[in-house]
């Protein structure tokens, strides 16, 4: 069986794979708890950023949103995909087109702190009550050490 992987992207004002994104983020919510948008917030925010994309066979299993000041709206990778460095190429894709890249994260989402971490990101302050729900939120940015080096290796590659 072939296995047929493209990145695409969305740019801003085009929601050709919101849907699909949607349900990618619907269903990590599910497993992990976490991207607790609702639909309106999260179709607004998808409109008015550049979405890149990572399609197997079709299908939609990653994607990253970003602000045109290069702010990581959404960052996603289908449980089931994990492991095979599709986060890491979407950040590359991000720090080859922006010089600065920041985010917020749960203070409790070890996973994506771990994550980004790993790529360079710094914690830059803490943000109590950030989240609807109340929840903390660190503010992070792709520090001067990071993987850029290594990153930019997988938009190349």
């Amino acid at each position: 069986m072939s296995v047929n992987v493209e990145r695409r992207t969305d740019p801003p004002g085009d929601s050709k794979h919101v849907r699909e994104a949607w349900e990618l983020k619907e269903r990590i919510h599910r497993v992990d708890g976490v991207l607790r948008q609702r639909r309106g917030f999260f179709t607004d925010a998808y409109r008015r950023s550049t979405t890149h994309l990572i399609l197997e066979d079709d299908e939609v299993i990653a994607f990253a949103s970003v602000r045109r000041d290069g702010y990581v709206l959404f960052l996603a990778v289908d449980p089931d995909h994990r492991g095979r460095g599709l986060a890491e190429r979407l950040i590359a894709e991000v720090a080859e087109e922006y010089q600065s890249v920041s985010c917020h994260a749960r203070t409790t989402n070890e996973r994506a702190l771990g994550f980004y971490e790993h790529v360079g990101f710094e914690v830059k302050r803490r943000i109590d009550g950030y989240y609807e729900d109340g929840g903390d939120a660190y503010y992070l940015t792709l520090g001067p050490n990071s993987l850029r080096e290594r990153l930019s290796e997988f938009v190349r590659g």
